[in-house]
């Protein structure tokens, strides 16, 4: 086993500094927890990550990352007692310090359907008494009502473009005078709902194989038939077949069997009409560098002279942009205008500032909504001109829901909690602001269904100001083009991702996972999706794929919270086509505590804009 564990080592990218000694210890780690090697590798890829280590794994950390092993089999035993677990309470979300590209990233949900809910004065001892790290304690959950500073500032974009940006003062009482201290002057703020699919009432979870089929079928021959416009490349042939000769394929990347592809062979699907949807075993062994993962939609080029395996000497996984557009492939003729745009900028600049939050709005000791009023006020002296909320509002994890205790039915605390005090905001506010809400498959009041439709706000009962859309979704703020999604599809690509890296390059971690989303056009392409996702393919169709690249993408996530400018390169060109603001806000309420929400200020493009990540 020990041959098996330093394998595993190897594929990963790790190298070992004290080979001996760290066997012997991972292979005790093994025994006494009954963890496989890939599972062991698996938990120090995390643990790594979290701690921004580099790819050598040394002798000294082995007892830091006994110590996580030993905590999660206590989370594990006391999931298995009680039958509960608390969602916000992922302890793993809540390090002090920098929040650094790789310093902190969830585990591999474990059990995924199969964990509940724990009650909340359970959570909030687990979550005080437990370390992950011997250099950084985990700080502990502070009750809402007894934080000290209300707004904190955790992480900067581009903060030098902005010489009035908010500055975060830890130990200072009146911080929230210091960062609520500019009053914007209030402009008009156009909006324009460019996705709202499915429809609300539609007709879902019928779905048949035929849909699933062609699903999966027109995302290989649209990524096809991009690659071939491009001028690039050939025609794709079938990988299928043998021939001493290079070829060009494209395919899916899929297991051979249900696992992860750490643990099984690696196999790519063309489509049916290159290769009657033939699977061929994919060997990337002389590739110096490549990221996949199941659903991943590539162009691979390589030869197969046995006919059984292709060898892969390049992986393309994004769309070339470069080529001349044609009315035939608008996504290409959008992303090269938006190029252009950035180069040669009108004097009319896209601008807009928002708030962007996630739920849950409310701490799990209580229905109280602290935070999401905290929210409301912060935004009211800020003045943004949008306000995006997305859920889950009425939070079907919540403890007190699960109960059973309220004396009101999900629907009305929408409107009461949530609508009632968006109303009261907007009319505070007055008619140059809007607020958006995007629903969540964890809402309690709303259809368990993914992609999933918008909330039915009549303008009679609400202002018209509050809009909301479809999750996933896509609306214009002042010409600026922002694409939301509740999912947690970073947390879900995390898990199930593989990657090897050159020696001495750093992961990027959180960089790359929401390069996936942007490289494949989609906005969930995971296959098979995750168990707690109720992926309709009926209606992934029209909802999922998105034709042009968004100048803002938000995607909600346990993970740890980002705002970061991602490129998205041509290889060939060396010249970036196009940039994105990505943005994961975190949670705005974790537990007994607070959590994060960001506040972005977009002019023009990502590179001259300016962003915050702020605890609450």
């Amino acid at each position: 086993m020990e041959g098996e564990i330093k394998a595993e080592f190897t594929k990963g990218g790790f190298t070992l500094d004290e080979e001996e000694e760290i066997l012997q210890k991972c292979l005790t780690f093994c025994i006494q927890y009954k963890l496989s090697a890939s599972d062991i590798v698996a938990n120090w890829d995390l643990y790594s990550i979290n701690r921004g280590l580099d790819s050598v794994v040394r002798s000294s950390h082995m007892g830091a990352f006994l110590e996580q092993l030993q905590n999660e089999q206590v989370d594990k035993v006391k999931e298995k007692a009680s039958g509960l677990h608390l969602y916000s309470n992922d302890v793993a979300m809540i390090l002090n310090g920098n929040y650094g590209e790789t310093e902190a990233i969830l585990d591999t949900p474990p059990d995924k359907h199969t964990s509940a809910l724990q009650k909340s004065s359970d959570s909030a001892q687990k979550t005080n008494s437990i370390k992950l790290t011997s250099k950084k304690p985990l700080e502990p959950v502070t009750p809402f009502g007894s934080r000290k500073n209300k707004f904190v500032i955790q992480l900067t974009l581009n903060e030098h473009l902005d010489m009035q940006t908010i500055k975060a003062e830890d130990d200072d009482a009146n911080s929230e005078d210091d960062i609520i201290k500019r009053v914007q002057p209030s402009k008009e703020c156009s909006l324009v709902i460019n996705r709202s699919q499915p429809e609300p009432g539609c007709r879902f979870m019928y779905d048949r194989i035929e849909d699933k089929f062609n699903f999966l079928e027109n995302c290989i021959k649209r990524r096809a038939t991009a690659y071939v416009s491009s001028g690039r490349y050939d025609e794709p042939v079938d990988p299928s077949v043998a021939s001493q000769q290079r070829i060009f394929a494209v395919g899916m990347i899929c297991c051979e069997e249900e696992g992860r592809l750490k643990e099984k062979p690696i196999l790519l699907q063309s489509s049916v009409e290159h290769s009657g949807g033939q699977r061929v075993r994919l060997d990337l062994q002389k590739l110096n560098q490549f990221s996949i993962f199941p659903g991943q939609v590539v162009g691979v080029e390589g030869h197969n002279p046995s006919g059984h395996c292709l060898i892969a000497s390049n992986i393309i996984n994004y769309v070339p942009l470069s080529a001349a557009a044609d009315e035939e492939h608008p996504s290409k003729r959008q992303a090269l205008d938006h190029y252009l745009q950035l180069k040669k900028p009108s004097l009319d600049t896209p601008e807009v500032s928002l708030i962007v939050a996630a739920g849950p709005f409310t701490t799990s000791d209580n229905l109280l909504f602290q935070p999401l009023n905290e929210l409301l006020a912060y935004a009211r002296r800020k003045q943004p001109q949008l306000l995006v909320l997305l859920g889950p509002f009425i939070d079907s994890d919540h403890p007190e829901l699960r109960k059973g205790t309220i004396d009101q039915t999900f629907d009305e605390m929408f409107r009461l909690e949530i609508l009632g005090k968006l109303q009261d905001y907007v009319e505070y506010m007055g008619s140059t602001v809007h607020v958006i809400l995007m629903p969540s498959v964890r809402d309690a009041n709303h259809d368990y269904v993914f992609p999933q439709p918008a909330f039915e706000i009549h303008p009679a009962d609400f202002s018209n100001q509050i809009k909301s859309v479809s999750n996933p979704g896509m609306f214009c703020a002042n010409r600026v083009k922002v694409a939301c999604c509740t999912v947690d599809i970073l947390k879900h690509l995390s898990a199930e991702e593989i990657c090897k890296i050159p020696q001495g390059e750093s992961k990027q971690r959180l960089t790359n996972l929401a390069k996936h989303v942007l490289n494949q056009e989609s906005f969930y392409p995971l296959y098979p999706p995750s168990e707690d996702v109720p992926l309709d393919f009926s209606l992934a169709s029209k909802a999922l794929h998105f034709s042009s690249i968004p100048d803002i993408l938000i995607l909600p996530s346990d993970l740890t919270h980002f705002v970061k400018v991602v490129a998205i390169e041509d290889a060939n060109d060396g010249e970036e086509q196009l940039k994105c603001i990505c943005v994961n806000p975190g949670r705005l309420a974790r537990g007994e505590g607070g959590g994060f929400f960001v506040e972005i200020n977009y002019r023009g493009n990502p590179d001259s804009s300016n962003a915050s990540v702020i605890r609450i």
